[in-house]
Formats: C-alpha cells, sequence, structure tokens
C-alpha cells in the first residue's frame, strides 16, 4: 500500500480556524510600521549559501548544523533561508538602496527554515517578522525599535507578560579580546564543561555564555563579563540607549551573557522574552550589525534590526486569552434562495449589494437546499440577518428581511430599497453592541 502523504514533520499548516489571529497579528504590526514610517520590502526564500556563511558565520549552530542546503541543476550551492538580516542586506546592496548614505528603514515577513528538533514553538518551517534599519549610527534608532516593539506589546494586550533584556556586545576589538580572556578562563576547567560548551570553545566561545546546562552557568558566574571590556564609544552608545529608554518609561534589565546566535552582532543586543511559554521564551530579538554590509562588500553602513517569531506570538496571544473574539469576520447577511430563477436573481442582487456597501460580509447560499436546511446555514453561519428570495418575492420584486440574532418580524423590503435598510439595521447592530 502507498504511504499516506503527510506534511514534512516541523512543517505545518496553517488552517481556517488559525488564520485570522495570524492575519490579525500581521495587521496590527504593519499598521504599526506604517505609522513610524517603514516600509515593506519582500525578499527571496532561496539565497545562494555563501550568503549565510559569509553573514552569520562559519561555527556558528545555525551554518554548522541547521541550513536547508542543497545542489541545483548548475550545482550551485543554495540555501532556504534560516533568518532574513543577510537576505535584506543583499538586497539593499544589490538594489543600492543604501548608497550616497541614504537611510532605509525596511520591513518584511515570511517563512524561514531551520533543522532543528520540533517542539512547541520552535518548528523546521518559522514565520518571522523582521525589521531594517540602515545608515542610523546613533542609540535613537536603537531605542525607537524597541519603543514600537513595546506599542506593539500593549496594542496585542501582552504587556505584563514580556519583558525587555539588553547587553552591549561592544565594538569587534573589545569582543575580541573579551574572547581571548573567557577563552583562556574556561580552558582552565575545559573538562566541567559540557559537550556543547567544549565545542564552542574553539568555534564560538561567546556563546557559551548562553548555555542552558546548569553546571556550566555555574561556572560562569567568575568568568570575565563582557561590559569589563567595552570601549569607549560602545558605552557611551549603550548609555544613551539606556536614557532614552528611561525617558520613555521602557523598563530593562541589564543581561551580561546575552550575546545572541549569529556573528555580525555587535554594541547594542536585546531581546524580549516571557515566561508564558516554558523553554521557548524568547519572542523578539535583534541588534546592531554595523558590520554586516562592509562584510557583503559594500561600503561601510551602520545598521539594527530585529525578528519575532509568528508562531510563538500567536501562542502567546492564545495562552493569554487575547484573541479577540471578533476575528472570526462571520457574514453580516445570509441570503437564502429558493427555485432556479431566484437563485439567477440572487447572485445579481449580492452583486449589487456588494457594490452599493464597501466592506459588506454577505454569504451567499450555494448548493440549494430545503428552507429548513438553509435556514440552518444561515444560523450556523452567524450572520446577523438573513434574505430571503423565492418565486413569490422575486415577482414583487422584494427580499424578506429576517433578524437572526434578536427579536423582530420578518419584513418585505423592495430591491431599491434594500442598501439603505440594510444600512440602518447593521448601523442599529453597531450601536446596540458599543452600548453593551
Amino acid at each position: 500500500m502507498s504511504k499516506t502523504l503527510q506534511a514534512i514533520r516541523g512543517m505545518n499548516d496553517i488552517l481556517p480556524a488559525q488564520t485570522p489571529t495570524w492575519r490579525y497579528l500581521e495587521r496590527t504590526f504593519a499598521d504599526l510600521l506604517d505609522g513610524y514610517g517603514y516600509h515593506e520590502i519582500r525578499l527571496p526564500m532561496l539565497e545562494f549559501t555563501e550568503l549565510f556563511a559569509r553573514g552569520i558565520g562559519e561555527g556558528t549552530d545555525v551554518v554548522d548544523k541547521e541550513m536547508y542546503t542543497f545542489l541545483d541543476r548548475n550545482e550551485e550551492s543554495l540555501t532556504l533561508r534560516p533568518e532574513g538580516t543577510a537576505g535584506c542586506v543583499r538586497a539593499v546592496l544589490e538594489h543600492g538602496l543604501t548608497g550616497g548614505g541614504q537611510v532605509q528603514k525596511l520591513w518584511y515577513t515570511g517563512p524561514m527554515f531551520r533543522y532543528e528538533k520540533p517542539q512547541k514553538g520552535r518548528y523546521r518551517q518559522f514565520h518571522q517578522i523582521g525589521v531594517e534599519v540602515f545608515n542610523l549610527p546613533g542609540p535613537d534608532i536603537d531605542a525607537e525599535l524597541i519603543v514600537l516593539t513595546a506599542r506593539l506589546w500593549r496594542a496585542l494586550g501582552v504587556q505584563d507578560a514580556v519583558a525587555l533584556q539588553l547587553n552591549s556586545l561592544g565594538s569587534s576589538e573589545a569582543r575580541a579580546a573579551y574572547r581571548d580572556a573567557l577563552v583562556a578562563y574556561l580552558e582552565a576547567r575545559f573538562d566541567q564543561l559540557d559537550e556543547d560548551s567544549q565545542r564552542r570553545l574553539t568555534s564560538n566561545p561567546l556563546r557559551i555564555l548562553d548555555s542552558k546546562n546548569a553546571q556550566t552557568q555555574a561556572l560562569l558566574a567568575d568568568a570575565p563579563t563582557l561590559a569589563d571590556y567595552l570601549d569607549p564609544e560602545s558605552r557611551a552608545h549603550f548609555e544613551g540607549l539606556k536614557a532614552r529608554l528611561d525617558a520613555a518609561g521602557i523598563a530593562y534589565e541589564i543581561n551580561p551573557k546575552l550575546v545572541r546566535g549569529l556573528d555580525y552582532y555587535g554594541r547594542t543586543v536585546f531581546e524580549w522574552v516571557t515566561d508564558k511559554l516554558g523553554a521557548q521564551g524568547t519572542v523578539c530579538a535583534g541588534g546592531r550589525y554595523d558590520g554586516l554590509v562592509s562584510q557583503f562588500g559594500g561600503k561601510p553602513t551602520p545598521g539594527v534590526g530585529f525578528a519575532m517569531g509568528v508562531e510563538r506570538l500567536v501562542l502567546l496571544l492564545e495562552t493569554l486569552g487575547q484573541v479577540p473574539e471578533s476575528l472570526g469576520k462571520a457574514p453580516q447577511v445570509y441570503v437564502c434562495t429558493f427555485g432556479e430563477a431566484a437563485e439567477l436573481a440572487a447572485l445579481t442582487l449580492s452583486e449589487q449589494l456588494r457594490e452599493s456597501l464597501s466592506g459588506l460580509r454577505l454569504w451567499l447560499n450555494s448548493g440549494a437546499g430545503s428552507f429548513k436546511s438553509q435556514f440552518k446555514k444561515a444560523d450556523k453561519s452567524g450572520a446577523r440577518y438573513a434574505l430571503i428570495l423565492g418565486d413569490d418575492e422575486l415577482a414583487a420584486q422584494v427580499v424578506g428581511l429576517k433578524p437572526l440574532r434578536e427579536e423582530g418580524d420578518q419584513q418585505r423590503v423592495a430591491w431599491a430599497d434594500l442598501p439603505a435598510v440594510l444600512v440602518n439595521c447593521l448601523e442599529d447592530v453597531k450601536q446596540t453592541q458599543a452600548n453593551h
């Protein structure tokens, strides 16, 4: 027997019952960014593998263990994007969007791919919303990114469930000096490190700071701290960021072990974390990457950005009960028809109503059916009103209008009067809901 076809493990279907929450989140975010002057960019999901190897960094878990990489028919190595920043930098360079010091404030959304062990809130195909800003070097734009995410949490009603963590990674020279000190400290305690940390000691030692192993974390308690190695410019930048967040009333915690998992970060790094989702506690993370554009062959260009996981944010909304009840978008009007002539007329009438009443949610019954079955479908749809059109109504050029959610008799309305009558009915419903 043939194998039953199903989705690849860790790559999930987003079903119709779930998509209203996704659309709500994406729409809320897009509206917010419009208000701050950010513009959407749409990027390919496939890039040359070299882009991520150079940008994210050899020795990182993402490049070494998690990328979906293959050879195409031209024997060129391609990779499904594991994150969005490298592709965005490639795009602005390729199209000259940052030439001459042009400021670009961009955002994007879409699927990313990493070969990880699937678990709640962590999948092999996952979706991110990302923001990238170019040619603004100061702490003011770092602060704006954090402030606008704080506004997003308030708009979604999750502000009390997330907390901001901050750190500064300093300049590349400062990180190099700190790296040497940290490696020297840990090499003397090599046998006490967990297996992953032993491997990272030669490839990416700063990631050891983020180890989830309790014994390794205990060792790090007396390790050198990055703050002691910060260069004066990075220290001033970090103080400027903190001053702005203080002025905006944004609470934060300095986390000296926050380093992020990608090599391109420098100076500001931040994460918004929650304790409501178990082990997958980071819902938004980012920082500054002033050297990445030049690393890809462009002129030195300051950059800063963040990404947030859509799946985790949807899960957080559901966990906290912050999904608006009205997201299902039930129809306002359901049209029941009886007889072939009435079905033909109802199709024309429905389109006329949609044309007259912008945004009207009207469902036209499909599949015919008895009077009882059509009314059952109308009621199940959640519609406020049913329109009834049969041979008698057709002959008189009227339609039956019956309330489905409140008391009231069915009335006969002339076709010409129907748009105005519906406007009044739906306005009365809106006013009643507002009063309650």
